[in-house]
């Protein structure tokens, strides 16, 4: 092993002679980090690759170094680095671990870092040894769900605690353009710019290097790159595929109609391969966090998995970049985005269909209510406010509990009476900004 290799590998890396990056400050995680990090247990921040989960342990050795934490106890190890791949991949975590001591010397326990980690076969053995024997702080990332299969938590059961990072919210987007909107009037003060900025954000999505590009096809051609990115490193390399035309024809067209119902054999009759290929391919995109789907309600927990799922991607840059016509897109792209914030404010979610074949969007379930959640665009036209409202009637009949009725859209925020019901039309951008709406 050449260790002085391996040092300049880790110093490259590391801040232990430089001063640390200016970075943008992702409140909502930092929190959450700083909160379950205080608890000692592991730490996993899991989510798409380039969703801003390295600059997220950036800002917490800022937060720890401001706590008194000397930044030479801090170890960052950046699992992406090609340069690794000529050690000893068995030995790699414990040689990086010893040439840290070696040259560093830190004091008493350290902080250990390791991003990245799925690219390490047994890393998590290795982290549970630092874990029990040393009492080290340990936090991990990777871009592939695979962290939290059955194998890593058998490993690490009860040890751990983890964290969904997904691309930028809007309220993130804006602070990302140095825009702060904490009240309705400041909202209504900026509308028009940020209105702008919303049609920028439907069109590129949320990722964070993305979103600081200025050139548009400079955006475009970073959000390809990111695409073929997650599909040649994340699951070709992955699980060895020979038949990458196939997982790229789905993932196309999985990502290019975003916010549709789609059943494993209507797929696999597209795409003339078997039900297998299907459900297993899925499940690579799903791990990989490219995709996300939701189950229909259903009070029979058999019902809900056998029923076709409804999908969404990850981000409507990643949708759009694979689509043709992006003006029929903006209805399925507003459910993308008031999904992927759904997810982010930790809400079980599900879509409905009624007997009559009605589709609701969403259905959140509580445990004393049920909120039934419909997108459009607007409830200006009388037809689209019938086909929309009336789903309502329905639903309220045959799911016989406490519901909550909120219709998401480019109009103003009001209350409505329809049909002996009492219906919360709720403008998107209150929705996005302001996190009391729903």
């Amino acid at each position: 092993m050449n260790k002085d290799k391996l040092f300049e590998i880790l110093n490259d890396w590391n801040y232990w002679f430089k001063p640390l990056p200016n970075t943008y400050e992702r409140e909502r995680y930092s929190k959450e980090i700083a909160k379950k990090a205080s608890s000692k247990e592991i730490l996993v921040i899991k989510g798409v690759r380039r969703s801003g989960k390295s600059t997220l342990l950036i800002n917490e050795i800022k937060r720890l170094v401001s706590q008194g934490v000397n930044i030479k106890n801090i170890l960052f190890i950046n699992l992406e680095d090609q340069r690794f791949r000529v050690f000893n991949e068995k030995t790699l975590l414990e040689d990086i671990k010893n040439v840290y001591l070696e040259y560093i010397k830190p004091s008493g326990n350290f902080v250990i870092m390791l991003d990245e980690v799925q690219n390490i076969k047994g890393w998590e053995q290795w982290v549970l040894k630092e874990y029990e024997l040393y009492n080290n702080q340990i936090y991990v990332t990777g871009s592939n769900s695979h962290l939290l299969s059955k194998e890593f938590g058998s490993a690490l059961s009860g040890r751990y605690l983890d964290i969904e990072v997904f691309p930028l919210s809007f309220k993130e987007y804006l602070r990302f353009k140095n825009i702060s909107i904490d009240t309705k009037a400041e909202f209504l003060n900026n509308q028009i710019l940020i209105k702008q900025h919303f049609n920028d954000y439907i069109k590129y999505g949320g990722f964070p290097k993305v979103v600081l590009i200025d050139d548009e096809e400079l955006k475009k051609e970073t959000i390809k790159s990111y695409y073929d990115s997650i599909l040649l490193r994340d699951i070709v390399a992955r699980y060895k595929l020979k038949n990458y035309q196939t997982l790229n024809e789905l993932s196309i067209f999985l990502l290019s109609n975003n916010s549709t119902i789609n059943a494993y054999n209507k797929l696999k009759n597209n795409f003339s391969t078997s039900f297998d290929t299907i459900k297993d391919y899925i499940e690579y995109l799903i791990n990989a966090y490219i995709i996300l789907t939701i189950n229909k309600f259903d009070y029979s927990i058999k019902k809900q998995f056998a029923n076709p799922k409804k999908f969404y991607a990850i981000d409507t840059g990643l949708s759009n970049i694979l689509s043709f016509n992006l003006t029929q897109k903006l209805g399925s792209n507003l459910e993308n985005i008031v999904f992927l914030e759904l997810q982010r404010r930790g809400k079980k979610i599900y879509y409905y269909k009624t007997l009559k074949g009605l589709e609701i969007d969403f259905l959140i379930k509580y445990d004393d209510k049920i909120q039934l959640i419909q997108v459009s665009k607007t409830l200006e036209n009388i037809e689209t406010k019938k086909r929309e409202l009336r789903v309502f009637k329905e639903a309220k009949k045959e799911l016989n509990s406490n519901l909550e009725m909120i219709v998401i859209t480019l109009d103003n925020t009001t209350d409505i009476e329809y049909e002996d019901s009492r219906i919360k039309i709720v403008n998107i951008f209150d929705f996005l900004l302001f996190d009391n709406f729903i």
